[in-house]
């Protein structure tokens, strides 16, 4: 299915019954890597698994901002009339999930942000350095936003009310030292690291992050 916002589209893929949630993926992905993931949340949920802008069978690849994605968010999440949806994010999708909850605190219920970053800074010197090499050789325009962007501050952090789950891998290319600052800046987180996990290994293709999100419902429901 596709919802026209503004001058392009999004694709998704919806499927499920429950509490509504939206699948947000990462940089140069599309919603397929939540293939196994939605297998099992789709009995708990109803689903809407996403392509950002520019990316998978959406259009708009010509305005690539964090901030654009989480205002796309909220016009999909109002063009379709979905209640406060909890929000699943990996990497820049996670990025997302945590502006769009901090721009629009009003628009969803809970956050689940799996290899978020606040800074590009805030990534292993390995993992830029790979990405400044290929980006000298092809110029994407995905590399280029997340060698820039995004730029999240504690006070952005601070206005986030709903319940986050903040997770990374023991092993995850973000530093440790920015997803506890996340989930230090964040009154309403729980910070989860996965041992054994790298950024993507609990997300690609995986069901794990499901039995994640299920386990922790009693937490992102805000139940005592």
């Amino acid at each position: 299915m596709n919802q026209i916002i503004g001058d392009m589209q999004l694709h998704y893929v919806k499927c499920g019954k429950g509490r509504p949630m939206l699948l947000l993926h990462g940089n140069g992905e599309d919603h397929t890597i939540f293939t196994e993931a939605a297998a099992k949340l789709k009995k708990r949920f109803t689903l809407y698994a996403i392509d950002t802008r520019g990316h998978g069978r959406s259009t708009g690849g010509d305005n690539l901002h964090y901030t654009v994605f989480a205002d796309d968010m909220k016009a999909f999440i109002d063009c379709l009339s979905i209640e406060k949806p909890v929000v699943l994010g990996f990497s820049d999708g996670a990025i997302t999930a945590l502006l769009l909850s901090s721009r629009y605190p009003d628009s969803v219920s809970a956050v689940i942000a799996a290899g978020a970053n606040t800074s590009p800074g805030a990534l292993a010197e390995e993992a830029v350095r790979e990405m400044e090499e290929e980006y000298g050789k092809t110029r994407s325009p995905l590399l280029s936003l997340m060698l820039s962007e995004p730029d999240i501050t504690a006070e952005e952090l601070q206005r986030i009310k709903v319940p986050v789950l903040v997770i990374a891998g023991e092993n995850d290319l973000v530093r440790r030292s920015d997803t506890e600052y996340i989930a230090r800046s964040i009154r309403t987180s729980k910070l989860l690291i996965l041992k054994g996990e790298d950024h993507s290994s609990y997300i690609w293709h995986s069901a794990e992050i499901a039995d994640i999100a299920i386990r922790e419902m009693g937490f992102l429901c805000n139940e005592a």
